[in-house]
């Protein structure tokens, strides 16, 4: 992208922008009548006027029914669509909302409404207009919760999410481009007093930003930052994929257990922490049945299984040195291997 970060997006960078998606059949463009996905929806309806062959492209805008405001932004969006001769509908959140963690539970209703209009339309991509501001502010946000490497890589700019690519082209972009780029167009949009609602951590960190930018840590350094996480993230998952390989080797002679994975102890003792850590939650993660596993949990049991492999050879034989359960799994140390299984289901009390 262009060097300043206030000029307009010009049409060979939009092209550059959208360019891996000129195979897909078809996009699904969320759109919620911001500045950021409003670029979004005039700069893809552009690029594909360019193409003598593109996409088919849906606009959908998600009404999470949190405010009044919703559905007279969503007719907004939907003539702003009109007159880019893009085809609109609105997804509508309904049923009861959480009175904590909202945030959370609007951002899991939004992808999966979107997941959900996206196979409607035979897209096989959603595009949303997370931009380079998103992902700084992100990256603070994992920061801050203590997250691993793989979480303090922030936002891909491809992931898959219910069966469908969620691609990201403008998280290069910052978004003061995209108000450029927009008032240039003379293309309106509305502000969302939510991102400025003190009550979230976002618009929190999102205040303290210019603070950080006058010490050197802007959206572009911040952003450069996940990048570099993201690259070195990358390199650790090959390693495990070699770690993984390796202790299935030492096991040739062994027939698995349907439904349980199983490491030698020794030989997964020698793994780098980082590794173990990582080999562990794909097996809790692939095993259990309560939900991906805490990071925090899985050291700790990583520090539990170090101790129990150290007093194991004090401990009579066949008896386990470690059993515990964990995200559904039931983990043990016994006979000189560690062995990941579905736990048993909890039993429910009656009253």
């Amino acid at each position: 992208m262009s060097d300043d970060d206030n000029s307009p997006i010009s049409a060979r960078e939009a092209r550059r922008l959208f360019a891996g998606l000129k195979a897909a059949p078809a996009l699904v463009l969320a759109v919620s009548g911001g500045p950021d996905s409003v670029a979004l929806m005039w700069l893809a309806a552009r690029w594909q006027r360019s193409l003598a062959r593109g996409p088919q492209l849906t606009v959908v805008t998600v009404d999470h029914g949190l405010r009044p405001e919703a559905a007279r932004e969503a007719r907004e969006v939907k003539r702003l669509a009109a007159e880019l001769g893009l085809p609109h509908r609105t997804a509508r959140w309904r049923g009861a909302k959480p009175k904590t963690g909202l945030p959370a539970a609007a951002r899991e209703a939004r992808y999966r409404l979107l997941a959900e209009a996206a196979r409607a339309a035979g897209a096989s991509h959603v595009l949303t207009a997370h931009t380079r501001d998103d992902q700084a502010e992100t990256l603070l946000m994992r920061l801050l919760r203590g997250s691993g490497l793989a979480g303090l890589s922030a936002m891909a700019p491809l992931s898959e999410r219910d069966g469908i690519v969620l691609a990201r082209p403008l998280l290069d972009v910052p978004k003061s481009q995209l108000i450029a780029t927009l008032r240039r167009a003379k293309v309106g949009f509305v502000d969302d007093p939510t991102n400025r609602d003190t009550a979230f951590t976002r618009p929190r960190l999102r205040a303290l930003l210019p603070l950080l930018a006058a010490e050197g840590g802007d959206s572009r350094n911040l952003a450069r930052l996940a990048a570099r996480l993201a690259r070195a993230n990358a390199a650790v998952e090959v390693l495990a994929d070699g770690a993984e390989r390796f202790l299935r080797l030492r096991d040739r002679g062994d027939a698995p257990q349907a439904g349980v994975r199983s490491f030698e102890a020794s030989a997964f003792a020698a793994l780098p922490e980082e590794v173990r850590l990582r080999l562990l939650l794909r097996a809790i993660d692939a095993l259990g049945h309560e939900g991906p596993a805490e990071l925090g949990k899985v050291e700790t049991l990583v520090s539990a299984l170090d101790e129990a492999m150290a007093a194991s050879l004090r401990a009579r034989a066949g008896r386990p040195a470690l059993k515990q359960t964990l995200a559904g799994a039931l983990i043990s140390l016994a006979g000189g291997r560690i062995h990941i299984a579905p736990a048993p289901a909890r039993r429910r009390t009656g009253r």
